[in-house]
């Protein structure tokens, strides 16, 4: 790459089709970023984590598409191996620590702005365009995420690809960029401003008679399907260590990482309704989940309950001060591991 990247993309996967079709779902997201990055001029780089890599099947940079010679967009692959995963406690009910990985990745990310994400989204134009303009390194940003069917054909252009998520979105996750303390993206009145006016005048009046509470300070923050988009200044990462780095199923860990930015004074900004990723759906996919299956989806996992990520919520916004929850060395800073490094025009390069 010519150009420092002004953003990297930080994501965590292997080759296990988790969730059926797999390997579709991380070729769109790949070449959606590759074609995005041309079309609107951006310099990225993708990392992707691959973590505990099965060692019978393919490595991702064999089986996704890779960088050509005129392209905007590098993509690095840096492998955490199986003797580093099976130090972890849970290990085996947990193949991929989708968190921890994404801290491998925040550690090592060379753009001034690191946007974590997920594997299975495409961006809207709008999110694109957005993400070319100045950023402003006081900020957390986030933005609604619709999911749409996991039919989507592959085979069609991205263009064609985008026109059909736009108009097949199953549901909307994320809040209101004018009322983020009001949770709905649903209706169609809710997107008339006076609407959303009328609605949050309660609140608003409440603040203006009283002391926040740490209820209303969780209300105003984005949390909603914060794991596919949440992007801040590396400094900002830097200084809330990444995501915790909890040895469990990522399940409110993302939450936990956007109120550490709050407490730290990062600024929110939610990204207009047109400016959303699509998340392709899949089966195990949390949100779409039937309840009576993700209830015997929990019971085998070890997770983090809401009611502990309230306390800690609590007592930081008492305390005004943020809780370093992770070691000095999260994100396994004092490990080498080896990156493949595909960058437009040029041939791989390898790191160990």
């Amino acid at each position: 790459m010519k150009n420092k990247p002004k953003i990297s993309f930080v994501t965590v996967s292997r080759n296990d089709n988790h969730g059926g079709d797999m390997l579709k779902r991380m070729r769109i997201f790949t070449k959606g970023l590759i074609h995005q990055c041309n079309k609107f001029g951006l310099d990225a780089e993708l990392i992707f984590v691959e973590w505990n890599r099965d060692k019978s099947k393919p490595k991702l940079k064999e089986i996704l598409p890779l960088p050509q010679q005129n392209d905007r967009l590098s993509i690095r692959f840096i492998g955490v191996p199986n003797e580093v995963h099976k130090r972890l406690k849970n290990h085996e009910k947990i193949p991929v620590f989708q968190m921890i990985g994404k801290n491998v990745g925040i550690r090592r990310a060379k753009a001034n702005f690191v946007l974590c994400t997920n594997v299975d989204l495409l961006f809207s134009d709008s999110l694109f365009v957005f993400l070319s303009k100045k950023l402003d390194p006081a900020m957390v940003y986030r933005t609604n995420r619709c999911d749409i069917p996991k039919e989507i054909d592959e085979s069609k252009s991205i263009e064609e690809l985008l026109n059909y998520a736009e108009n097949n979105i199953l549901q909307r996750l994320g809040k209101n960029k004018w009322y983020p303390e009001i949770s709905d993206t649903s209706t169609f009145l809710f997107h008339i401003p006076f609407y959303g006016l009328i609605k949050s005048l309660p609140n608003k009046f409440r603040l203006m008679i009283r002391k926040e509470t740490v209820n209303d300070f969780l209300s105003r923050i984005d949390t909603d399907a914060c794991g596919d988009f949440t992007m801040m200044h590396k400094s900002k990462w830097l200084e809330i260590q990444g995501y915790f780095e909890l040895e469990a199923y990522s399940i409110h860990i993302d939450s936990i990482a956007l109120i550490c930015a709050h407490i730290i004074g990062c600024k929110q900004k939610i990204l207009p309704y047109h400016a959303c990723t699509y998340h392709i759906s899949h089966s195990n996919g949390w949100e779409l989940t039937d309840p009576i299956e993700k209830i015997y989806m929990d019971l085998d996992k070890p997770m983090l309950d809401w009611s502990s990520v309230y306390s800690l919520a609590k007592k930081m916004f008492e305390n005004n001060e943020l809780i370093q929850l992770n070691k000095a060395n999260w994100g396994f800073a004092d490990e080498n591991f080896k990156e493949d490094i595909f960058e437009p025009g040029k041939e791989m390069q390898t790191i160990n």
